[in-house]
């Protein structure tokens, strides 16, 4: 079983991150547009923190994730954005406070966990490596979503290595929630790590292939970029349908971003 300690530790400097950029942020800045439709700062940083609780909930009380659960299935369009809507009224302080109690929270139970436990999820359950390993995917792509609201460019860290691990485990899951057979062979994956690591994954010998920029590799399966603004090759007919259709994240298709040329 995995220690889930690197992947928490991760998880905690990652989110730390963010919380310096948005801390410092004015309260009118709070109100600025993301790249995600009809989605300001303040509800990024309140999804995170109605996400980080939805995770609590399935650490310690899965009665309750269960009523989340069927929350989400009935108003599976609009479940996701009412959370949101929830907190991103708060003023930032209240919000910022609420994010920064609820992840505290989480960090400690799931540190607390005991080996091989494993957590409901909107998916199958989870380990706790694995739920911490979904929470720092969704707190760096939605943080790369704020930095851009606020103008900001951050520096790409190892950490992403914990994302394109989950971005070539949900390989299967991308086909199947597009209605579409999984690849009966797997493929072999090559990236190149920010600080010039390269990870790999699958046969050597593969013949079907994917390799690149380890962070162009966890935008396109956050869909926070469009596979034609990333340096990533395929190699054979199924990895090429892959980046097409490429999720690490739970829940239905999305709909990606558009090409940066399409937005100019």
């Amino acid at each position: 079983m995995a220690d889930p300690t690197p992947v928490l530790d991760d998880l905690r400097a990652e989110s730390d991150e963010l919380d310096r950029l948005v801390a410092g942020a004015s309260p009118d800045r709070w109100t600025l547009a993301t790249p995600a439709p009809g989605w300001t700062v303040a509800h990024q940083i309140a999804h995170l923190a109605w996400t980080d609780h939805s995770a609590l909930l399935a650490v310690t009380d899965e009665d309750g994730f269960r009523a989340l659960v069927e929350q989400a299935l009935a108003a599976p369009d609009s479940f996701v954005d009412q959370g949101a809507e929830e907190s991103a009224v708060l003023p930032p302080a209240e919000l910022l406070a609420r994010w920064r109690e609820g992840r505290t929270a989480l960090d400690e139970a799931l540190r607390k966990a005991p080996p091989g436990a494993r957590f409901p999820w909107y998916g199958p359950p989870m380990a706790a490596a694995s739920l911490a390993t979904a929470r720092l995917m969704e707190t760096w792509a939605h943080g790369l979503d704020v930095a851009e609201a606020l103008g900001v460019t951050r520096a790409p860290t190892d950490r992403v290595r914990h994302i394109a691990r989950l971005g070539v485990r949900t390989r299967d899951f991308a086909f199947g929630v597009h209605g579409l057979p999984a690849p009966a062979d797997p493929f072999r994956v090559e990236l190149r790590g920010p600080s010039g690591e390269v990870w790999t994954y699958g046969p050597e010998d593969a013949p079907q292939r994917v390799t690149g920029p380890a962070l162009d590799f966890c935008l396109l399966v956050t869909q926070r970029a469009h596979r034609t603004d990333l340096a990533l090759r395929a190699e054979g007919p199924d990895a090429d349908r892959w980046l097409d259709i490429a999720q690490a994240f739970a829940g239905p298709p999305g709909t990606g971003r558009p090409p940066r040329e399409a937005t100019r």
